[in-house]
């Protein structure tokens, strides 16, 4: 029978790899939180890949092609609109 993965949670897993990257030695880690060599090097690799989101600022959006898209969809509806108002104000006038 096979044995059954553990779950570990988000805040262990961030101790875990800040240890990793403050320094500490890894078999120390695996004593400390039960957890396997090879699994301490994966969240401090993640860690170190993913920091840069973490200080990202959220305000400023990167302008895309498919927010390009919409709003050309959306022009179009509109000129469409004013036409059509435009040319029931002159049948009311």
């Amino acid at each position: 029978m096979a044995r059954k993965r553990k779950a570990r949670g988000k805040e262990l897993k961030a101790k875990v790899a800040l240890a990793a990257v403050a320094g500490t030695p890894p078999s120390q880690l695996v004593s400390r939180f039960g957890v396997h060599a090879t699994q301490v090097a994966a969240w401090k690799k993640q860690l170190v890949e993913r920091a840069e989101e973490l200080f990202a600022d959220g305000r400023r959006k990167e302008p895309s092609e498919v927010n390009e898209q919409g709003l050309y969809e959306q022009i179009g509806r509109l000129q469409v609109e004013l036409a059509w108002l435009k040319k029931k104000v002159a049948q009311v006038q």
